[in-house]
């Protein structure tokens, strides 16, 4: 029997990510897109739980921002699957390395919400593992990484408006030429 090794990129089957702000649908998306294509499914911060066996916010109140950040990046950037849309933590775009991994893997779709839609989905925050670095206000983070995210994404698709299977759509579309 041949041991079990990782996949490298050995392939030209791509993996296709999602990334943005808590409430833009990354999980629910994910899972449509996935179906849709015939793929996997792959959430990042089920997986740092499964890693961990720790919920997100207990990793988070016994390692600190920067251990759970650590955990997380170390999680991404070891990530060796195909055919897998890979939902990820709104907070991995703080880590160049994870989003280098997400990048060699295939397409980086970026999940749109405008503020306020935001502001209404996550309300106070209470009850999510939701990385705020230094304190800062929802809004502050939210203008943080809305830009972090369009230099990592290929393309962005807003998800405050359109329904889940229009969304879904657009992610066909758009990802058919860049799909091998």
């Amino acid at each position: 029997m041949t041991p079990f090794q990782p996949l490298a990129r050995a392939t030209d089957e791509e993996c296709v990510s999602l990334v943005g702000i808590a409430g833009a649908g990354k999980s629910t998306l994910g899972k449509a897109l996935a179906r849709r294509l015939g793929w996997a499914h792959l959430d990042t911060d089920r997986l740092i739980e499964a890693t961990m066996g720790h919920p997100l916010q207990d990793i988070m109140d016994e390692r600190g921002l920067a251990g759970f950040l650590a955990v997380e990046e170390h999680v991404a950037a070891s990530l060796s699957v195909k055919r897998a849309v890979v939902s990820t933590g709104g907070s991995i775009v703080y880590s160049g390395k994870a989003m280098e991994r997400l990048k060699a893997l295939g397409p980086v779709i970026h999940l749109h919400i405008e503020l306020e839609t935001f502001l209404s989905r996550v309300k106070d925050a209470s009850g999510r593992a939701f990385v705020r670095p230094n304190g800062r206000s929802l809004a502050d983070v939210y203008a943080e990484r809305e830009p972090l995210y369009l230099v990592a994404c290929d393309f962005s698709v807003s998800t405050d408006q359109a329904g889940l299977d229009a969304c879904v759509d657009e992610c066909v579309n758009r990802l058919a030429p860049m799909l091998t």
